[in-house]
């Protein structure tokens, strides 16, 4: 009998995705953004520092369908111009980008990315990672509640900050199965964004042990942004942040 396979996922960066993350859609710069963009920069460089052979870029988005080359998102509904390209550069016929693999694409280039990136909804995480010989870095995107203000998108709710609280804690602790075990029609009414992703994210890497960081826990704007980065591979020399034991 042949062993089973090894994983694939050797880390996880977390990150929001409102579209004030490019500077070109904020509009008037803002400390609270540049906050989220570097705890969003640092956990990238967790995930590419283990020099993954892909990043699978996983976000809201129409179940069935992977983005790769030539893709690109529109970003004139958020307020600016032109497109961001997926990977590579936007060709005729590609496919429109999801907000979330948008500003995800915009991300891992401030990285420094070039290697090989696919997207996916999270309903198709399971099976890209099938998919995918590895390793894998894996980048999760996802908005925590819009209700936590009254100054929020959505209408203040009192359930909304024990809701984000809930989430930051699993992903303090680096717990898969909490994350799998968030409350879907709880989050959905929240209007909690990454609700699909961190659940996902988790039932697939239920079991597994994780080395976890919680870099941004805020809400500077009434909707919960949430930064953290997870590893799932011994901790190698060079990793920004990470020391070895």
């Amino acid at each position: 009998m042949s062993p089973d396979p090894p994983p694939v996922a050797v880390a996880v960066a977390f990150c929001p995705h409102p579209p004030l993350l490019v500077p070109e859609l904020e509009g008037t710069a803002a400390p609270e953004t540049d906050r989220v963009r570097i705890a969003c920069g640092e956990a990238l460089q967790t995930v590419l520092g283990l020099r993954p052979d892909v990043v699978l870029v996983v976000g809201d988005g129409p179940p069935g369908v992977r983005y790769g080359p030539g893709d690109a998102g529109d970003l004139q509904p958020w307020g600016g111009s032109g497109r961001q390209p997926f990977a590579g550069r936007a060709r005729p016929g590609g496919r429109r980008l999801p907000l979330a693999h948008t500003v995800g694409a915009w991300l891992l280039d401030q990285a420094g990315h070039d290697g090989l990136r696919l997207g996916s909804a999270p309903g198709d995480l399971a099976e890209a990672l099938t998919d995918l010989p590895g390793p894998v870095g894996v980048l999760a995107m996802g908005d925590g509640s819009a209700r936590r203000t009254a100054k929020a998108p959505g209408a203040l709710d009192p359930a909304a900050a024990g809701f984000d609280a809930g989430v930051a804690e699993a992903l303090r602790a680096g717990d898969p199965a909490a994350l799998a075990a968030l409350d879907v029609a709880e989050g959905h009414r929240l209007l909690a964004a990454g609700t699909d992703t961190w659940t996902a994210v988790g039932a697939a890497l239920v079991g597994r042990a994780v080395t976890a960081r919680l870099l941004l826990d805020d809400a500077p704007f009434g909707v919960g942004y949430l930064v953290a980065d997870w590893l799932l591979a011994d901790v190698p020399d060079g990793v920004p942040g990470w020391l070895q034991p």
